[in-house]
């Protein structure tokens, strides 16, 4: 199809203008004149047309077919598909207790001392605290994954969380599957290395054994209203403590937390909730020594109930946390156990005072609470304060009330209200990088116990680290 100028069809604008008296010879040399402008266009325009055929021509041949790309950079391509998110959490403590912290208990409170991780650090000096690496990246527009190995003190290697989490699915639903933190109370579902304070506080070591892990599915839920609401479902295996490892099908951990939130005009916010455990541990167990000096193992089996409340309050100036910023933290729990208490002689049968083994009924009510303030006087330095105390309550041993033993055969059980005073000071060189010193008065151990201990802390972060919850 041919193309005309504009000067073209201006040209026949004025022809069509002239009056119709107009000369024949006037007409007859603006017809002319047309002519020769459309032909000389028309020349151009094929021209034009040819040249970039040629040039089209030319491209096709030079670029090879699709499939000759060469299988080294197919390769290459192939080998950056899977691009997750890493990083690399490095922590380490340098620690002077004044008394041995392998022989730490957490008097009326069982199992004591367990799982190896709860309390001060097994060692005094320099330690390797529980440094992390993370891998998590989208599978696909539905999932996503997530990967953390915790390197212990002890040299061991665990897989600290591994689980799937849906993305999208819909009307404020998540699901997540695999093992991950538990989203009860406010700290739990926190790596250490999101902590103010060097260790966990005293109630989290005595009824989640620091923090509870699950294995399983967990069902979240945000309310479509203006207010922030969220629910949560848990069920899954109860291998950890305050559970035990068994080999049982189905749930034996069930948890139950929901939690709501807003702000305070423009420089204040809160969150508040509330959260319920239950587990049901088989032989969860300690070993002790008796009144014969013979070493025992005592286990507890049945119910074991939890039940918390939490509440966090932050403040910063204009919303601002940069320059200068206060938080308050404060969660209380309550847990009642119920079942059967058993004691069995390491030794055998006739070596101490529970012989081949021996059981009766137990339950127990015990409670605890901590608090704590941190607050940022100025760009990078904080300083904080936490106070933490618990009641072990007198607990109904069967053992003891029918005189099979005696209650001085199983000290463990003594009722004891530990306590707990800790402060801290960190600077934060930069958001990867923080240097911080603790010192707790430590009156957990029992009677006449106190500890004083003194820590020293880094706290290095490399690669890609999501930003931490609220």
């Amino acid at each position: 199809m041919k193309h005309y100028s504009l000067s073209v069809l201006a040209a026949c604008g004025v022809l069509a203008s002239v009056p119709a008296a107009a000369a024949d010879a006037d007409l007859q040399v603006l017809r002319e004149e047309i002519a020769q402008m459309k032909k000389s266009y028309e020349q151009r325009i094929d021209a034009l047309e040819k040249r970039l055929a040629n040039a089209e021509s030319t491209a096709a041949r030079a670029a090879p077919p699709v499939d000759a790309a060469p299988a080294v950079a197919r390769g290459a391509a192939a080998a950056n598909s899977f691009n997750p998110d890493i990083s690399l959490i490095l922590q380490g403590t340098m620690t002077k207790m004044q008394r041995d912290p392998a022989s730490w208990t957490l008097q009326g409170f069982v199992p004591a001392g367990e799982p190896e991780e709860v309390g001060p650090p097994r060692r005094k000096g320099l330690s390797l605290g529980e440094s992390e690496l993370v891998l998590s990246a989208n599978v696909d527009p539905n999932f996503r994954g997530y990967l953390n190995l915790a390197l212990a003190p002890d040299n061991t290697l665990a897989v600290e969380e591994a689980y799937f989490q849906t993305l999208g699915l819909g009307n404020g639903l998540t699901l997540k599957g695999g093992r991950f933190l538990s989203g009860i109370g406010y700290q739990n579902d926190q790596h250490p290395h999101g902590w103010d304070f060097a260790d966990a506080p005293l109630a989290y070591a005595a009824f989640f054994g620091n923090r509870l892990t699950a294995e399983g599915l967990q069902l979240k839920w945000l309310a479509p209203t203006d207010a922030w609401i969220e629910l949560g479902l848990e069920a899954g295996r109860d291998s950890g403590f305050p559970g035990s490892d068994r080999n049982k099908n189905g749930s034996a951990l069930g948890a139950v937390f929901a939690r709501t939130g807003g702000d305070v005009g423009v420089s204040s916010s809160w969150r508040a909730g509330l959260s319920a455990v239950g587990t049901h541990p088989v032989d969860r167990g300690y070993a002790q020594t008796d009144t014969t000096g013979n070493a025992n193992t005592v286990a507890f089996s049945g119910n074991s109930r939890t039940v918390g409340a939490d509440f966090v309050w932050k403040w910063a100036p204009d919303g601002n946390p940069n320059e200068r910023n206060f938080k308050v933290q404060a969660e209380a729990f309550h847990r009642v156990e119920s079942g059967d208490l058993s004691c069995v002689d390491t030794a055998g049968a006739g070596a101490g005072r529970c012989g081949a083994g021996i059981s009766n009924s137990y339950s127990a009510t015990q409670s605890g609470f901590y608090v704590q303030g941190v607050y940022q006087f100025m760009p990078r330095w904080r300083v904080g304060y936490r106070y933490d105390r618990l009641d072990s309550g007198n607990a109904s041993i069967g053992l003891v009330n029918s005189g099979a033993l005696t209650a001085a055969d199983l000290p463990q059980f003594a009722a004891w209200k530990p306590r707990r005073d800790t402060v801290m000071i960190d600077y934060a060189s930069s958001e990867f990088a923080r240097l911080r010193f603790q010192f707790a008065r430590d009156a957990s151990r029992g009677p006449g116990l106190t500890d004083n201990q003194f820590w020293l802390q880094y706290v290095m972060s490399i690669g890609a680290h999501g930003a931490h919850a609220f």
